[in-house]
């Protein structure tokens, strides 16, 4: 994870942090600019949070004390002033140019965000579990579904070892009979899905690896992990279906691909070229 983004950071740990920590992670998110220019003491008036929760938020935070934290947010606020667009709601009023270019930003800051938390050991270790499974399953509810539904057609094309099923109640059940040398790769912004969950959970109670692909590194879906990849959409927990949130998922399957790929090549230049002339012959 990369520090100087700091506000990524902050948003993707606010579950996790105490009833202070969220005032001032609150007050941080909210103010920016004005917070580099503020003692530890004035941010303790302002947020009516103790300087000891400060510091013990800076330290959750993977910081050293209150200085590093301001430069952290130094490092992150020209980039922020640039990004104040990014996060704009849509208005009624907006005319269809400002449309595209929020809805841009939106899928470009997507992006950048997971790769400022990206994780490369985590990376390394789920893209090992994959290369050595005998199966790859992939589950997802919802809009998440099709993500999942995404995630098998891209490894279908390099591997036989790929499946993805529709409904829930099946994907419990397949999960319940998965074994120890396959992997269960769940998809949720929230992490917070029941059926999600009780899927990781029969996958791991069954003995099978878990990567989950979420928004949040604290969620009853990250418990059952093994590996958790986290996505950098700017949303809430509840507005599924955005492109954003899809687009940073894609994004984490493609470096899993990738790696997949480059280390078993000759198999996979072999299989995608065999899965390609397979459909040849349906185009026109």
């Amino acid at each position: 994870m990369k520090i100087n983004d700091i506000y990524s950071t902050i948003e993707t740990l606010y579950n996790t942090f105490t009833k202070s920590e969220k005032k001032i992670a609150d007050y941080t998110l909210s103010h920016r600019e004005k917070i580099m220019y503020m003692s530890i003491t004035e941010l303790s008036d302002a947020c009516s949070a103790g300087e000891a929760s400060i510091f013990r938020f800076c330290k959750t935070l993977g910081l050293r004390g209150y200085q590093e934290f301001k430069i952290a947010l130094a490092n992150s606020i020209s980039e922020d002033q640039s990004s104040q667009k990014i996060y704009s709601s849509i208005h009624e009023g907006d005319s269809l140019e400002e449309i595209s270019e929020k809805v841009k930003n939106a899928n470009l800051s997507a992006i950048e965000n997971t790769y400022s938390l990206l994780d490369y050991e985590d990376l390394k270790t789920a893209a090992g579990y994959l290369l050595f499974a005998d199966h790859i399953r992939f589950f997802g509810v919802g809009a998440s579904y099709t993500t999942a539904l995404e995630g098998h057609i891209k490894f279908l094309r390099i591997t036989n070892k790929s499946s993805c099923t529709f409904d829930s109640h099946l994907q419990a059940m397949t999960a319940s009979l998965m074994g120890e040398k396959e992997v269960a790769v769940i998809i949720s912004f929230s992490g917070q899905t029941k059926d999600t969950v009780e899927v990781a959970m029969e996958a791991k109670k069954s003995g099978a690896k878990v990567i989950a692909i979420t928004r949040y590194q604290k969620s009853p879906l990250a418990e059952y992990a093994d590996v958790v990849l986290l996505t950098g959409a700017m949303e809430g927990p509840f507005q599924g279906g955005s492109t954003s949130a899809k687009v940073a998922q894609l994004y984490l399957l493609d470096l899993l691909y990738m790696q997949y790929y480059l280390h078993s090549f000759q198999e996979s230049e072999i299989n995608k070229e065999q899965t390609l002339q397979s459909v040849v012959p349906k185009l026109y």
